[in-house]
């Protein structure tokens, strides 16, 4: 919804910060696989099948964000991947929370970008059974 507005290299650092976080929590599921398809379609790039967890430096990845809009995109965008399968992790809880606190943003923030991106999960859901009845 919101990721056409990342520049090209930004679109390229999301997609690899959305596969680190779909792993960190060592579940790596169904939901979370199809919310990454979801995020490469819209931002028309093909999605990265030999992503290396061990080859993943988040301290650079998150350097390719460089405006407040950009970095509050990741974060609500992330959101909605985190809460693809009604968890929240602890490890995902520390990375979301790692990446906010990097951008400088405010933990209200991090705070409301949770509650939209609970919302749109579940909204994405119940569309998928909506279109699939």
């Amino acid at each position: 919804m919101l990721l056409m507005k990342l520049e090209a290299r930004e679109k390229f650092s999301f997609l690899q910060l959305a596969h680190y976080l779909a792993r960190i929590d060592n579940d790596y599921g169904e939901k979370e696989q199809e919310i990454i398809l979801e995020y490469c379609a819209e931002m028309g790039i093909e999605n990265d099948d030999n992503f290396d967890i061990n080859e993943f430096s988040l301290e650079d990845t998150l350097k390719d964000f460089r405006t407040e809009k950009s970095k509050k995109i990741v974060v609500l965008e992330l959101m909605i991947l985190i809460h693809a399968d009604d968890k929240f992790d602890l490890k995902e809880r520390t990375l979301i929370s790692k990446i906010n606190d990097t951008f400088k943003l405010s933990p209200q923030n991090l705070e409301f970008c949770s509650q939209w991106g609970k919302g749109v999960a579940a909204l994405y859901s119940q569309g998928k059974l909506f279109i699939n009845n």
